[in-house]
């Protein structure tokens, strides 16, 4: 099945199946995808508003230039997705205790999400944006933060030993997340 920008409104996709197939400049507002399989599912240029995917099954899934707005992402793991040409925003998402393990997904924009326990090993997110996020037990394990701008960022602990964090911009605030390691106090 093939569907160009329509709009699809409060569907609840536990009930109501979601044909499988491409779905190409659609938006999706108020929809429930939570626990919903969304494998083999292809979407493209879609935006996702208000929308909940909490431990959706994405395997195989394909996201290219996916938009999700103040959408609740809990559990999700994103590296189960098609890997080809993913890409996708998050504003003002719930994105917590998902995983984007090995993944590249360089140049992704968070903005005003809630990360919180979400896994990065072995990412690249080198020129993504965390603006005004909240990193509480992130996980950065050899993951290249370069050129990152964590200037808005708050709570994250990163190891610049174990992270490539080369030209990537912080705040005089946020310096401290940089030394945990090192049992430095700053004042």
């Amino acid at each position: 099945m093939y569907h160009q920008e329509e709009e699809f409104n409060n569907v609840d996709y536990r009930k109501t199946d979601l044909e499988k197939g491409e779905y190409e400049g659609c938006n999706f507002i108020n929809c429930n995808f939570n626990l919903v399989d969304l494998s083999e599912v292809k979407f493209v240029d879609c935006q996702f508003i208000d929308c909940d995917f909490s431990n959706a099954n994405v395997n195989g899934t394909f996201f290219q230039d996916a938009s999700f707005e103040n959408c609740k992402l809990l559990g999700i793991q994103f590296e189960a997705c098609n890997p080809f040409n993913i890409s996708f925003t998050f504003l003002g998402c719930q994105l917590k205790h998902s995983s984007f393990y090995q993944m590249q997904i360089r140049s992704t924009n968070f903005n005003h999400c809630q990360l919180e326990g979400v896994d990065f090993t072995e990412t690249n997110l080198s020129g993504s944006n965390l603006d005004n996020c909240d990193l509480t037990g992130v996980i950065f394990e050899n993951t290249n933060l370069s050129t990152c701008d964590f200037r808005g960022a708050k709570n994250y602990i990163i190891d610049p030993e174990k992270n490539r964090i080369k030209k990537a911009q912080f705040s005089l605030d946020g310096v401290s997340g940089l030394l945990v390691k090192y049992d430095i106090k700053l004042s």
